[in-house]
């Protein structure tokens, strides 16, 4: 990291993410917690993950909303799945040394799709809005005993 780049310095309750695959580890390091009203992950952004006018790129949160909605899924159904189709809204921006997080819930689920929506914020200002469409591949449910994904 370049002295020029801001620190994580993640808020409080926030850990970092280390199952994370080998796409998501190289554009993070990402956090996450979990609260009684659900789960979170976060990101400060770094001048790598924004653009040539300065802003965070438009995939970077493509891709950071498709993890959350994957990470709801997940912890509903305890079941991997894929991404069939996600919607996006960009509502505002995200520059760096600003704290990116964001959450998802899962809207319906049916015996082999699933409908999720996922919100991003910096502060209290809604930068992305996200619905998601998952396919659940059956044969790779886990167990119950093992510990929920955050």
């Amino acid at each position: 990291m370049s002295s020029s780049e801001p620190d994580d310095n993640p808020p409080e309750g926030y850990v970092l993410s280390v199952s994370r695959g080998p796409y998501t580890t190289h554009n993070g390091p990402f956090y996450h917690k979990v609260t009684a009203e659900g789960f979170w992950h976060g990101v400060r952004i770094k001048h790598r993950h924004c653009n040539s006018r300065g802003i965070t790129h438009g995939g970077m949160l493509m891709a950071f909303a498709d993890g959350l909605l994957g990470t709801a899924v997940f912890r509903e159904t305890k079941t991997v799945a894929l991404t069939i189709r996600m919607n996006s809204d960009f509502l505002s921006s995200a520059r760096p040394g600003d704290w990116l997080e964001g959450t998802a819930r899962v809207t319906r689920a049916t015996r082999s799709v699933v409908f999720c929506e996922a919100e991003l914020f910096v502060g209290p200002r809604a930068v992305l809005k996200a619905t998601g469409v998952f396919k659940l591949m059956g044969r790779h449910k886990v167990p119950d005993e093992v510990s929920s994904v955050s």
